[in-house]
């Protein structure tokens, strides 16, 4: 069984840094180190947090650093 609470966890720290105007290589630099993290942790809704985020191809870039792609991609 996987770890579900790091949907909570990236996506606060995703919005928190959209909220702060963060560029698009910090978003990418951050999330990609975190995103790494949160897998470690044994992450298993990575998906649900990346469907909040196609919009934005800097957290779409971090999540494909992780193998981690939208199903229409």
């Amino acid at each position: 069984m996987g770890w579900g609470s790091g949907y909570e966890v990236f996506n606060r720290v995703a919005d928190g840094l959209i909220k702060a105007g963060a560029t698009d290589e910090v978003k990418e630099s951050v999330l990609t180190d975190l995103i790494g993290s949160l897998q470690a942790e044994d992450w298993d809704t990575e998906l649900d947090s990346l469907q909040d985020y196609l919009d934005d191809p800097a957290i779409v870039r971090a999540f494909a650093a992780h193998d981690v792609h939208w199903p229409d991609e």
